[in-house]
């Protein structure tokens, strides 16, 4: 039985996998608990376009730039702020959350076209005072927040 998508079919194929990949696959399946190979391929090779179409840089995509910075740092949390604010197009939401040692981990909800988000996440990631950060993205895209003629 084919399974079916909630927008329509699923296209069945067939793949050739080395043994020691095989094993590799289902080993991997069995520890993240994907309820098939089948499930998990499908996930890899959908993070798989994502990176391909982030690379290309011109699709709208939604992810996350999540960093890790040091909070005593003198001025970064102005210049965190400002960055978001002068993106405000594409910066969507922040979440902050204080840590141990004068550190805090930020997440940034982003959406735009690829290259502009990751210009943004290379600015921020960049900052003295940030220790690590990454821009995560997906190929979907969020549903407009506001409009001024009411009309979406």
């Amino acid at each position: 039985m084919t399974p079916k998508k909630k927008n329509g079919t699923v296209n069945r194929i067939s793949i050739s996998l080395p043994d020691d990949l095989q094993a590799s696959v289902d080993a991997m399946v069995a520890q993240r608990g994907f309820n098939s190979r089948s499930q998990a391929i499908n996930d890899m090779l959908r993070q798989h376009v994502t990176e391909h179409k982030r690379v290309l840089g011109d699709e709208v995509m939604a992810g996350t730039i999540t960093i890790l910075y040091d909070n005593a740092r003198k001025g970064l949390q102005k210049k965190l702020a400002d960055l978001q604010y002068v993106h405000l197009d594409e910066c969507i939401s922040s979440l902050h959350v204080h840590l141990m040692d004068h550190q805090t981990m930020e997440v940034i909800l982003v959406q735009g076209p690829a290259q502009k988000v990751q210009a943004i996440a290379d600015k921020i990631i960049t900052l003295p005072g940030v220790v690590t950060g990454r821009l995560q993205l997906m190929a979907a895209v969020m549903p407009p927040l506001y409009s001024i003629s009411g009309k979406i």
